[in-house]
């Protein structure tokens, strides 16, 4: 066997992906209501990949995805594969030239409740027997970057950089400035929360449900704020 350097590496990655569950694919309207959601920050989702999520029809025959999947593009959102689709919406999606990802569970939108009932502090996360501790990072995250907890919380001691992601099953806390990514509560936990004393984030998540930086109040900008769940949105807050 040759000893020289092979031309490539194949290693495991793990990647946020925005997801587009597909709810009435067939709506007229599906367009024009897609353009307005994400109208607000074309920035972040110029050229962005995105998965297909075909749970709520994967019971019906597939829609003429390769059209879909052209039509998106025309608005430079670029499907990179189909989850949770029957075995007809696979083979379609295939024939699309998308791949074919692993079930993938869907988070249901919190209930709606008062933001000012939430408390100051973080409690802890509600739907976890044994919730593992909190991992604690003690160095600036940086671009490119990806700290992951999938059972518990993490708290970052230090500044958490453009491009770097925090993914959490639970609450996330950054005592510095958070200009990367926040996922929290990404199995479902609706409890979570997220707190940082320097909001310049490019996003901010909890259980699914997703704000982007031109969605922040500008007074809230570079301040002290804790996030959290409000029905199907999020709701960003001062803190003192």
């Amino acid at each position: 066997m040759s000893s020289r350097t092979q031309p490539f590496q194949i290693r495991g990655s793990l990647q946020t992906l925005l997801s587009l569950r597909l709810v009435e694919p067939h709506d007229p309207e599906f367009f024009g209501k897609f353009l307005d959601k994400i109208a607000h920050s074309p920035d972040f989702f110029r050229n962005a990949p995105i998965v297909l999520d075909a749970a709520p029809v994967a019971g019906l025959p597939p829609i003429d995805i390769a059209a879909f999947v052209a039509k998106l593009r025309e608005h430079r959102i670029i499907p990179v594969g189909l989850q949770n689709g029957s075995t007809e919406w696979n083979e379609a999606a295939v024939t699309a030239g998308l791949a074919i990802l692993p079930e993938g569970r869907h988070v249901e939108p919190a209930r709606a409740k008062e933001p000012s009932a939430a408390p100051e502090a973080a409690p802890t996360p509600t739907g976890r027997a044994s919730p593992s501790p909190a991992l604690v990072v003690r160095e600036p995250v940086r671009g490119g970057q990806q700290i992951y907890a999938p059972d518990g919380d993490i708290i970052v001691v230090a500044p958490v950089g453009h491009g770097a992601e925090l993914i959490a099953g639970g609450h996330i806390h950054v005592y510095g400035s958070l200009r990367g990514r926040a996922f929290a509560g990404v199995d479902g936990d609706e409890q979570a929360m997220i707190f940082c004393d320097h909001l310049e984030a490019e996003l901010l998540s909890i259980a699914g449900i997703h704000m982007v930086n031109e969605q922040f109040d500008e007074r809230l900008l570079k301040k002290r704020v804790k996030v959290m769940c409000d029905g199907e949105r999020l709701v960003v807050a001062p803190l003192p």
